[in-house]
């Protein structure tokens, strides 16, 4: 999905490579005709929303959701799939995932963005979270989903339990950049193609 915000191309790069069939577009038209979407995103929630909003791509993003489409958030893709940010003010996301995306905490001894390689351990059953499970991917954040715990299917421990990737049903969300993770981010992103393709979203 193409809204201005900075990393589309390389997930998009990373999408070739594997050979997954992609399109990048803000035509509402292709995006509910796609098999499933989705989301990248760095820079600041705010900005992001307005953008989306500019786009008119709101809608369809939650028609596609309701309509159990698979939705894949990256980074700040992720967080906009939540209820509402703190950063630069409360903002209203998309509303897919119950929660709100706060600023990582500045008590806990750590810096702050969370940037560079961090292990990831799964907490829940998931056949993406699985492909992570031990792993190490690529983070580049300064807020985290505060959220659920049945939302939550892995987390990286940086002074406190930050969700690195998130699920509600068809709707999936990844606080590190797969595009950036070399072959396990791949083979995550593979995992959200077979998602798509066989039409299984249950947790196994």
């Amino acid at each position: 999905m193409d809204y201005d915000t900075g990393n589309t191309q390389n997930v998009k790069k990373a999408l070739d490579y594997l050979n997954i069939e992609n399109q990048l577009s803000a035509d509402s038209a292709v995006i509910e005709a796609a098999d499933g979407l989705i989301l990248p995103g760095v820079g600041a929630f705010k900005k992001a929303m307005l953008a989306l909003e500019e786009r008119n791509l709101v809608i369809p993003i939650q028609q596609a959701a309701a309509n159990k489409k698979p939705i894949l958030g990256i980074c700040l893709g992720m967080q906009l799939l939540f209820e509402s940010s703190l950063e630069f003010g409360e903002t209203s996301g998309l509303g897919l995932i119950d929660g709100r995306v706060e600023a990582i905490p500045d008590d806990l001894s750590v810096k702050v963005p969370h940037m560079g390689w961090d292990q990831n351990r799964v907490i829940q059953d998931d056949p993406i979270a699985a492909r992570f499970a031990g792993e190490s991917s690529y983070f580049v954040h300064s807020f985290y989903a505060n959220t659920r715990p049945e939302n939550v299917l892995a987390v990286c421990d940086y002074g406190v339990a930050l969700p690195s990737i998130v699920r509600n049903d068809n709707v999936i969300g990844m606080q590190f950049h797969p595009e950036k993770s070399g072959a396990v981010g791949l083979r995550g992103l593979a995992a959200f193609k077979e998602l798509v393709e066989n039409g299984n979203y249950s947790r196994n």
